[in-house]
């Protein structure tokens, strides 16, 4: 039976099926009565814009009623069945489009949609290149060797990117090796969350590609976290992600859904990832909600995060001027950057922020890590530089 808004409403289940959203569980009490303020509050940590759990419930509640059902359908128009048709689809048609791409599938989780992509590049040439830093690499238990028999080679240990020669080198020691094996994908992961949030430079991704397409090599974008990009000088999501056969950009980290993916490609590509998506036990009942709610926040979000960038420089450069605070950009980052603090400063200055709604995470060697994201400008820069001041 399909649950309408209100029975949703009702649900105990609802509250703890949105959870998760980047702060501690206490964060998230229905009462509101947590000492984080986290609806008004600069939280320097995290890529996601925190939310109470009632919040986002009563905000799913709003997109819903902004869809009313067509007279004695017996359904609401968002619902989708088995992740086709409703907002689902709706989803689906405008991650193509605002990729560049033909074709795009929703994917539960973003462990699939990597797994699905360098499955359907690969084909049986069962040879993939990875960052070692990479998601697929180290966060994945082994998931892409395991299920489907790829090997993966690891480049560039210990840095966001692989060089032109570590690539080359790799594909001529698989070419002409004893028994010469075909690369069948190159996977690179741009911003690289083991690297802070590293961007691979576009000049480079752009050579790799290149060389690739050459020799019928597939190009993988584990963009998950792509769209921190925006405000960076010369970069589009479309125009990075061109330089890529397939993409998979995350529904969760920043754009407000409690799970779910984005896998964009063409139309054969994207035919065969549905097929994966089933054999691999992804095809949920539902994708509706997260569809929904990652469907509202995109509209807009590169305009928004490109206003976070201008003001998480200006914060920098402010923090920078004052005594006791050294700034660390890092190269090619997108929305981490880290801040030493001298030791006269470490005393007391979370509980300080804190008490004026400036949230931040722990310090570690006297060096504290400023992510930011749309809560960034809820205060000037210059307000937020005189926090710290004290």
């Amino acid at each position: 039976m399909v649950m309408n808004r209100r029975d949703f409403l009702r649900s105990s289940v609802a509250g703890s099926a949105l959870a998760g959203l980047g702060l501690p569980a206490a964060a998230f009490a229905a009462t509101r009565a947590d000492p984080d303020h986290i609806d008004n509050a600069v939280v320097l940590r995290g890529d996601n814009v925190p939310h109470y759990n009632r919040d986002t419930v009563a905000r799913l509640d709003k997109l819903l009623a902004a869809r009313p059902s067509p007279p004695g359908s017996g359904h609401e128009v968002a619902t989708d069945s088995y992740l086709q048709h409703g907002a689902v689809e709706e989803l689906e048609q405008y991650f193509a489009k605002f990729l560049g791409k033909e074709d795009a599938v929703f994917m539960p989780t973003g462990t699939l949609a990597n797994h699905v992509a360098i499955r359907v590049h690969c084909g049986e040439h069962r040879h993939a290149l990875v960052q070692r830093e990479s998601h697929v690499y180290r966060d994945e238990a082994d998931t892409v060797p395991t299920l489907s028999g790829i090997n993966l080679v690891p480049l560039a240990e210990g840095k966001a990117s692989p060089t032109m020669d570590e690539v080359n080198k790799a594909i001529d020691d698989a070419e002409h090796g004893p028994y010469p094996i075909k690369v069948g994908v190159i996977s690179l992961e741009s911003p690289v969350r083991r690297a802070d949030g590293e961007m691979v430079p576009y000049e480079l991704a752009q050579q790799i590609s290149t060389m690739a397409r050459a020799k019928g090599i597939g190009m993988h974008l584990d963009g998950a976290r792509l769209l921190l990009n925006a405000g960076a000088d010369g970069f589009t999501v479309e125009k990075y992600s061109a330089l890529f056969d397939t993409v998979y950009v995350s529904l969760y980290k920043y754009l407000g859904a409690p799970f779910g993916a984005v896998l964009a490609g063409s139309k054969a590509q994207m035919a065969q990832a549905r097929e994966m998506r089933h054999v691999f036990g992804g095809l949920i009942y539902h994708g509706w909600m997260p569809a929904l709610l990652a469907l509202d926040t995109v509209q807009g979000f590169p305009e928004r995060f490109a206003k976070v960038r201008q003001a998480g420089d200006r914060l920098l450069a402010a923090l920078g001027s004052i005594d006791g605070y050294t700034v660390a950009r890092v190269p090619n980052g997108t929305n981490i950057h880290f801040l030493e603090v001298a030791p006269a400063r470490q005393a007391g200055l979370a509980e300080r922020l804190k008490k004026q709604d400036i949230l931040v995470g722990g310090m570690k060697d006297g060096r504290l890590m400023l992510t930011f994201n749309e809560t960034l400008v809820r205060r000037s820069p210059e307000a937020i530089a005189r926090a710290f001041a004290g």
